[in-house]
């Protein structure tokens, strides 16, 4: 069993994948439902907001902590 699962989306009509650990899938899940929006629609947020030399993974990853020590969600 994998720590990490990869998982698929498409963002502004291109496929791209994220890898990230089941506690940082949870949360991400968790934070788009309280946003009252699509996993997908959160994902494409991040990615429009991220340095274009930081991958995705690692965005999904910072943006969750950084909910995390806001507390918010």
């Amino acid at each position: 069993m994998s720590l990490v699962e990869k998982r698929s989306v498409t963002i502004r009509g291109h496929r791209t994948s994220y890898s990230l650990e089941k506690p940082f899938y949870d949360d991400l899940l968790a934070i788009s439902a309280a946003r009252d929006m699509t996993l997908a629609a959160l994902v494409a947020e991040v990615d429009a907001q991220r340095p274009r030399e930081a991958n995705l993974s690692s965005a999904l990853r910072l943006f969750v902590l950084e909910q995390a020590k806001r507390g918010t969600s």
